[in-house]
């Protein structure tokens, strides 16, 4: 199976677990891969028959915006389920890092894999 990809999405979003982040917005990094079969659009080059990925940036962005969370994972498997409901997705693997969270570390996150059963 193809994939689209995604690599180094940056959403501002709140989230942890601290009082002090329940009032900022922090910087996550998102890297998806999708799996579609291109075929289809490669055929026709029409962007209907794949994955738009202007159109899947601006949704996370959008869901980013609108929603807090306490944990990196339940972003995650937050965003997972609304790729995989609304754009068809049948499988994907996501990452997502939080830049900063760790003096020690240049990020600490999640990667999940999720299909649709």
């Amino acid at each position: 199976m193809d994939q689209v990809l995604i690599e180094g999405l940056s959403l501002e979003t709140v989230i942890g677990v601290y009082d002090w982040e329940r009032k900022v917005r922090q910087r996550l990094e998102l890297d998806l891969e999708l799996r579609t079969d291109i075929r289809p659009a490669a055929r026709a080059d029409d962007l209907s028959r794949t994955l738009d990925y202007a159109a899947i940036c601006q949704r996370l962005s959008d869901y980013a915006d609108a929603n807090a969370h306490g944990l990196v994972e339940t972003f995650a498997e937050r965003v997972a389920a609304l790729l995989l409901d609304e754009f068809g997705i049948r499988h994907l693997r996501l990452t997502v890092r939080k830049p900063g969270a760790v003096a020690a570390a240049r990020a600490v996150g999640v990667r999940i894999e999720r299909s649709v059963d």
